[in-house]
């Protein structure tokens, strides 16, 4: 059994064949998959896509490529879908400093309200970060973030910042990055972060594994993360598939 802790099925690229890609990741194994939603667009659908299928959830958040679109009306509106029993975290949030389309100021208060947001209604947070680890660990220490704690989502930093991360009770998730031929860091991560820290996703339809690398991802997929994983740390593939299963189960609250 297998979770996959962050897809995007609720986005354009699956309309075409997404019950599809459902079936060839429940034949895969992939049993739970958490749908994250991040505008105004692909919230309703995760809320949708976790209605109609048993074993998915969502996330609802709002994401820092698009603060600056963000207001007080969106804020209330992800409190008030914070209350539906499918949705089990805040997020995907944090900073995106590679693009420019909200300024940094507005990035880190909005990433400021919605981790408020998700302490008030006791949910974990996605962080999404991108060349931005500094200002982001700052930030959650300022806000205190480990009061919830939650995911640092595709993690792709080196070895220096994790300890800080379990400090504040976040999990490390891995995605499709350590499968890649040369990508050292998420491979040293991989080995480092403790067993009952460490979560697998796709972040698909982005980010697909070797050797589907530059095609489309999809949850099927995150099976070759996990066996990646297994042989980076030389454990069987059923224990890593088992712990990563237990660690979301328990961050997400979920009750089997």
């Amino acid at each position: 059994m297998l979770f996959d802790t962050h897809v995007h099925l609720n986005v354009h690229q699956f309309d075409e064949d997404r019950e599809e890609v459902m079936t060839r990741a429940q034949n895969a194994g992939v049993t739970y998959m958490v749908v994250v939603g991040f505008d105004h667009e692909t919230i309703p659908k995760a809320i949708e896509l976790a209605e109609e299928h048993p074993n998915i959830y969502a996330a609802v958040g709002w994401h820092p490529v698009d603060a600056i679109d963000m207001t007080e009306k969106e804020l209330k509106w992800l409190e008030e879908l914070a209350e539906h029993p499918k949705v089990v975290a805040i997020g995907e949030m944090g900073l995106d400093y590679h693009w420019d389309k909200s300024p940094k100021d507005v990035q880190k208060e909005v990433f400021r309200k919605q981790i408020q947001l998700a302490k008030k209604v006791k949910l974990p947070i996605i962080i999404h970060n991108r060349e931005a680890t500094e200002d982001i660990i700052q930030l959650l220490k300022e806000e205190n973030a480990a009061e919830i704690g939650g995911i640092m989502h595709c993690y792709n930093d080196s070895l220096d910042y994790v300890q800080e991360c379990l400090d504040m009770n976040f999990y490390i998730s891995l995605g499709g990055p350590v499968t890649f031929k040369n990508a050292i860091e998420p491979k040293e991560v991989a080995q480092a972060v403790p067993l009952e820290r460490l979560l697998i996703e796709t972040d698909c339809p982005f980010l697909a594994p070797h050797p589907n690398r530059g095609k489309r991802n999809e949850p099927a997929y995150v099976k070759l993360v996990a066996e990646k994983i297994a042989e980076l740390r030389n454990i069987s593939f059923e224990e890593v598939s088992e712990a990563t299963t237990e660690n979301a189960f328990l961050l997400f609250q979920i009750k089997r």
